[in-house]
């Protein structure tokens, strides 16, 4: 099997599904790279058996044939290449030779009959939403998931399908984001969790613009296709907490302030706050809010002090300045509304402008009052 190919276009397309292999598998097969050349194209895949990734690209070559080839060198040898064309040989054995204009390079590559097979696309269910839109879900959604291995329920996103809508959700019990797309719909109501990295890899291959994405999974896979880039997940099989029991309904106390003065503010406060938790208290009345943070245990103080718009009774609450910061990143305005009732409840966070189509509302927990 021998073929011919740009350095730097196979270099783009490996790059691109490089993030699904894991430094330390199991199984050495893991570390490579599945080439297979049908018909002049090439297939690269790469899988950690729970998220398969593959890309097309065209190749010049008389014959079929594939072969496993290490990631890692690979890459590093082709990044250190200038842009050319070279000769890939593959004898009998599964050995590689690298050709280029003035070098040659040994590789062993594996017999590909020793990867992983990939699920196959049966009894699916489909729907078709924008490539943007669903980068901007995935962007808004993704820091809110939990890392707790404990829960995993709340280690992906929530797809919510319904037929006038679409929302993602995403929680780790400390906080939560539900944001929903009402000019998308599925054929039926449904849901499924998707977990975290193939959606991370997934923000970074699709492109942020209006192409049409067929999203179509089953009851264990969910299956995405853009172009020449596939990528296959296993979902995460178990129940998403019902969410809309912690959305508070009635919060009366209404809190404008500048977005990007309020974060700025939270950035500078947060510096003397307790590491673990970094714990900024807000104190809100009339027209002033003001932020206090402090480290008892090295006498650490910042105060605060900026205008804001408040509708209600003097309050006192604390909340992670780590969460609100992040939280606010996801909001694409220049105000925000803080909706909040009492010092033990739940604040929820919502951009004033929103797209059209487009609903967001964030919810954080407050922190216990250390007087």
């Amino acid at each position: 099997m021998k073929f011919i190919v740009s350095s730097s276009s196979l270099l783009k397309h490996l790059q691109q599904i490089s993030g699904v292999i894991n430094s330390n598998t199991v199984l050495p097969i893991l570390e490579d790279f599945l080439f297979e050349i049908e018909d002049k194209k090439l297939t690269i895949v790469a899988t950690d058996l729970e998220t398969v990734m593959r890309v097309q690209m065209e190749v010049e070559s008389k014959a079929n044939g594939k072969v496993c080839i290490p990631a890692k060198i690979l890459i590093d040898s082709l990044k250190n290449i200038a842009d050319q064309p070279l000769t890939f040989s593959i004898d009998k054995n599964f050995a590689v030779e690298i050709t280029s204009d003035n070098g040659k390079y040994k590789v062993m590559g594996e017999n590909p009959d020793n990867f992983p097979k990939e699920p196959a696309a049966d009894d699916t269910n489909s729907f078709t939403i924008p490539a943007g839109a669903l980068v901007t879900a995935i962007n808004k959604t993704l820091f809110a998931v939990s890392n707790d291995d404990l829960r995993p329920a709340m280690t992906g996103v929530f797809f919510e399908l319904q037929k006038d809508s679409v929302q993602f959700v995403a929680t780790d019990a400390h906080r939560l984001v539900r944001y929903k797309k009402t000019n998308v719909s599925s054929p039926k109501a449904d849901s499924f969790i998707a977990p975290k990295k193939p959606l991370n890899l997934l923000k970074n291959a699709l492109p942020d613009n209006d192409d049409e994405l067929t999203i179509s999974y089953n009851s264990n896979h969910l299956f995405i296709t853009h172009g020449s880039t596939q990528l296959i997940c296993r979902l995460i099989d178990a129940r998403f907490p019902d969410y809309k029991v912690v959305i508070p309904t009635d919060n009366p106390y209404k809190l404008l302030v500048s977005k990007s003065d309020f974060q700025s503010a939270l950035r500078r406060v947060s510096v003397f706050s307790n590491k673990s938790t970094n714990q900024v208290a807000l104190n809100i009345s009339g027209s002033e809010l003001q932020l206090t943070a402090q480290d008892v245990d090295f006498s650490f103080e910042g105060t605060e002090r900026m205008n804001c718009q408040y509708d209600g009774e003097d309050l006192q609450i604390a909340f992670n300045a780590k969460f609100l910061i992040e939280m606010l990143n996801a909001a694409d305005s220049d105000e925000v509304k803080i909706e909040l009732s009492t010092s033990t409840k739940a604040g929820i966070i919502k951009p004033i402008e929103q797209a059209e189509g487009e609903e967001l509302l964030m919810l954080v927990m407050p922190l216990m009052l250390n007087n």
